[in-house]
């Protein structure tokens, strides 16, 4: 009998062993997508969040979650079902001269995210080990740069998925301190501050959250995995696309998941330490890892420094790599990772001079934080009528066949096209 049971226990073992690695196999795009929406960035505008308000403003996490889940998967299911990125298909549905205006707004705005995380993580790494910052803005430009030069495609996507888990300091840091679980668990559900400092935080988190470089990007990595794989478009070969949708959902849905609960983190992290200990301003990232030091100890600050490191080397090949996708579809380039450096040379070109001019900004004495600002600004001008013009794509059957999205897929996508419709005039409000 005891044999038995111990045969039994082996073998549910042995399927859980197998369920957990075909679960952990699904996940791709949607998770790369998700951490690299949690950039040095977005690290200083959670951490500003909760040292200015505490634990008021957690409820944007929950509100954010369902609405830019619903993005994304239009987003992924885009790309899948026309084996097409974002661009392509905006530039074959709309006309040419708007594509351009809303592509060229986002080359310069995530120029401008690049330098400011590349600047981030050098400051970060000048705070663990010491040296000279511009000297580490250079070789984190460098590395990124050959990882997407160099690396073969399905290598690559590995690495991308392995950084995710730096992610994970910032959870480790929320062990390390003292939290009001209660006062968390309000803030989670009840908006207790809606004046206009609050609301205009609010505003720079929804655009931190929902950022237009990350549509283009799961679309891409999406139609960039079919094209890895050898399959066609689920619009021309539908064999399998109950399985494939399964992956997308899954994928997405965990990948926005793991952002929100990260974003969680930090706030819940800097509302604990920094906003208890009276330090309500935070300017970057690299600013709020040091002012932990003496409230959380060495450890806590070494954790918070390593994770901006970390999700910059992943966010920084995501954002020159949509400029990339973005530009080549929209010219009718060839373009795509699974290219060699010589077969997708003007592909390659704008992943190298993105990361470039965002060296350029640092070297050039720009200030970060401002750049951070005209990046949301810009962002919120494009992600609107992006926003949109995904919608219309993914409910039209010419260029979805079939495959037009869910109806509840398109309620809460047009939902977080009205969320961010507000938030871009609150945010030009506040600016008045």
């Amino acid at each position: 009998m005891r044999a038995t049971k111990a045969r039994v226990g082996r073998v549910r073992q042995k399927g859980l062993k197998h369920s957990l690695i075909e679960a952990a196999s699904e996940l791709g795009p949607g998770v790369v997508t998700g951490a690299a929406d949690d950039d040095p960035s977005g690290i200083a505008t959670y951490s500003q969040a909760g040292a200015q308000f505490g634990y008021g403003l957690l409820w944007t996490m929950i509100l954010t979650y369902p609405l830019m889940t619903a993005v994304q998967l239009v987003s992924g299911h885009i790309g899948r079902v026309t084996g097409a990125g974002l661009a392509k298909n905006l530039a074959d549905t709309f006309p040419r001269s708007v594509v351009t205006v809303l592509v060229a707004i986002l080359l310069i705005a995530n120029i401008m995210n690049i330098g400011a995380d590349l600047s981030a993580m050098a400051a970060a790494t000048e705070l663990v080990i010491g040296g000279r910052t511009r000297v580490f803005v250079f070789l984190f430009a460098l590395l990124s740069v050959a990882l997407q030069l160099f690396v073969p495609y399905h290598q690559y996507a590995r690495v991308l998925k392995w950084l995710t888990l730096s992610l994970f300091a910032y959870v480790g840091v929320l062990l390390l301190v003292e939290v009001d679980w209660t006062a968390a668990f309000w803030g989670m559900i009840w908006p207790a501050d809606i004046g206009p400092g609050a609301i205009a935080t609010v505003v720079a988190v929804l655009g931190t959250t929902i950022s237009p470089y990350l549509f283009f990007w799961q679309s891409s990595q999406e139609a960039e995995d079919l094209a890895d794989s050898g399959q066609r478009p689920l619009k021309q070969d539908p064999r399998g696309a109950s399985a494939q949708f399964r992956r997308i959902r899954f994928d997405t849905f965990v990948g926005m998941a793991f952002s929100n609960l990260i974003a969680l983190a930090i706030m819940i992290a800097s509302a604990a330490t920094l906003h208890q200990e009276g330090i309500t301003q935070i300017n970057t990232a690299a600013q709020a890892a040091e002012a932990l030091r003496p409230i959380a100890g060495q450890f806590a600050f070494a954790m918070f420094a390593l994770g901006i490191i970390g999700t910059g080397l992943l966010a920084v090949p995501v954002l020159a790599g949509s400029a990339a996708f973005a530009v080549s579809e929209t010219r009718g380039w060839k373009g795509g990772l699974e290219y060699k450096p010589q077969q997708a040379a003007r592909f390659y070109a704008i992943i190298v001079a993105a990361t470039a001019a965002g060296v350029l900004l640092d070297w050039g004495n720009v200030n970060p934080i401002r750049a951070l600002v005209w990046s949301a600004i810009l962002n919120g001008v494009a992600a609107v009528p992006l926003m949109a013009a995904m919608m219309v794509i993914a409910s039209r059957r010419k260029e979805m066949g079939r495959f037009v999205a869910a109806p509840m897929v398109l309620v809460f996508g047009w939902a977080a096209t009205a969320v961010m419709a507000i938030a871009t005039i609150l945010f030009f409000a506040s600016l008045v």
